[in-house]
């Protein structure tokens, strides 16, 4: 008798503390309201799990069954859309070149409403990448000192790791990251202030540059990997800042010179470029074609007006010889807009040498800060050039980074929210046609975010985990400098 009492306490326990389920389910011809916005998403199998909330404040309970044409089903009941890793691997890997259908029910004011279904595609073209990189900091504009950091973070999960903070180098500025394609071999990465220098990773080794020169207008700045590995592609820029008074816009990063060099890692020399050092032109964002052959970079003359809202950079191509490290003397213009009242920023060629993208905005070199900003996509084939209208948003969209496989980019918006930018994901497929992109995915969306007060930038494609330590970065950095020279 004790005995069968005992069972009925344990089955009305579990009774109790298991999940409400929907009853009395009213439906909705509407489509769940839903953070973040992964309706009509195309995605990797190999992504973490698309996890979402529900907008409405008040929403205590969803049930959410994720099913693809194989007749395979993946079901959650809590308090947001939490989906279990291993699960959702294994359902995802099920579901590779299929649409997946998602249907939620939701408990709000003590009623269950049944939403319309919406699809999440997933591509048959893999992401083949382990993580991102890329720097979070304030949206403080005048100051670093505060923590900021250079971050990886895996693909497939949700974990975080950080590369460098600047809170273990006395709060200097740490920027301007880049890997040869998505190798963790061949790394470089440009810190200010105290001890500042450029970091670079090459052929297992590791070393601090003083690249520092009286004949150059700055140590080095954006970077770019030569496809050999032999060289990377600098801009020197003297920038400064500015701040709008009674406007929309914020604040204003522009040059004012700027000039390319190429640095030969074997040699331990700065390569000058004449043509790319001419004083009444400004020249920036060099960028080297996967083939090799060749040097992409903005180009804007210095305006007569002097004015910030005058200077609009063109997307320009010179020639490059490896055997020599220098530059043609013959400038090609790709995309002219400057004549049309807008500014090119950030070339990006994809890995397979099929298309540039770049950001566009209505003057200046930052298009960050410029809600107009739009990414724009070059058929280095046709020259035919594509808007990407379901990739960009009205606000800000820029620094974007290929995939190895030049099948997806990540870059930032500010969409969000208006003020901080997040990381977006989007799919190309073999005739160049854009998806719908997707917020990079977190844990818990809703809760990360709002509790995030930094913004990401200059995001790139890793293909496996950094394995540098602080320890030694921090003693690089404080440690003596190797002086480079220039030829």
């Amino acid at each position: 008798m004790v005995r069968h009492i005992y069972i009925l306490i344990v089955l009305l326990i579990g009774i109790s503390c298991s999940a409400p389920q929907p009853r009395d389910v009213v439906k909705s011809d509407e489509l769940p309201e839903i953070y973040p916005d992964y309706v009509g998403v195309t995605i990797p199998m190999d992504i973490a799990p698309l996890n979402f909330n529900m907008e409405n404040e008040k929403c205590d309970r969803v049930v959410v069954t994720a099913r693809n044409s194989r007749q395979k089903e993946l079901t959650i009941n809590d308090t947001y859309a939490k989906f279990p890793l291993d699960k959702w691997r294994s359902f995802v890997g099920e579901s590779v070149g299929d649409s997946i259908s998602v249907q939620v029910t939701a408990l709000a004011d003590g009623r269950w409403t049944s939403y319309r279904p919406f699809m999440i595609y997933v591509s048959s073209d893999s992401l083949s990448e382990y993580g991102l990189t890329y720097r979070r900091v304030l949206p403080t504009y005048d100051i670093y000192g505060i923590k900021m950091g250079i971050y990886e973070r895996n693909l497939l999960t949700f974990e975080e790791t950080p590369i460098i903070e600047s809170s273990l180098i006395n709060k200097q500025c740490v920027n301007c990251h880049v890997p040869n394609v998505s190798s963790v071999e061949d790394i470089s990465m440009h810190i200010r202030g105290e001890n500042g220098g450029t970091y670079i990773k090459h052929g297992g080794k590791e070393e601090m540059l003083d690249t520092k020169a009286d004949s150059l207008l700055s140590a080095c700045v954006y970077a770019y990997w030569h496809p050999s590995g032999k060289y990377i592609a600098y801009s020197l820029n003297t920038t400064r800042q500015s701040f709008h008074i009674g406007t929309t816009k914020r604040v204003e990063v522009y040059d004012q010179a700027s000039d390319i060099i190429v640095y030969d890692v074997q040699k331990h020399e700065i390569v000058k470029q004449p043509v790319l050092m001419i004083d009444t032109v400004f020249e920036t964002y060099p960028v080297f074609s996967p083939c090799g052959k060749y040097l992409y970079y903005c180009s804007a003359l210095f305006p007569e007006d002097k004015k910030l809202e005058s200077v609009r950079y063109d997307l320009c191509r010179v020639s490059f010889d490896e055997a020599t490290g220098l530059v043609g003397n013959d400038i090609d213009t790709l995309v002219y807009v400057s004549g049309n009242g807008t500014s090119i920023a950030h070339p990006r060629p994809s890995y397979d040498g099929r298309y540039l993208m770049y950001a566009e905005s209505d003057y200046g070199t930052f298009p960050i800060w410029h809600d107009e900003a739009d990414l724009r996509l070059l058929d280095l084939q046709s020259g035919n050039i594509d808007s990407l209208r379901v990739v960009n948003s009205s606000m800000s969209d820029s620094y974007h980074t290929w995939s190895e496989n030049s099948r997806w980019f990540v870059f930032t918006s500010r969409r969000d929210d208006g003020l901080h930018t997040r990381l977006y994901i989007s799919h190309i497929d073999e005739h160049g046609c854009a998806a719908k992109p997707f917020m990079l995915p977190q844990e818990n969306p809703l809760e990360y975010y709002q509790s995030l007060f930094y913004s990401y930038n200059t995001p790139h494609f890793i293909s496996s985990e950094i394995t540098s330590s602080h320890r030694r970065l921090y003693g690089l950095v404080k440690g003596e400098h190797k002086k480079v020279y220039v030829r």
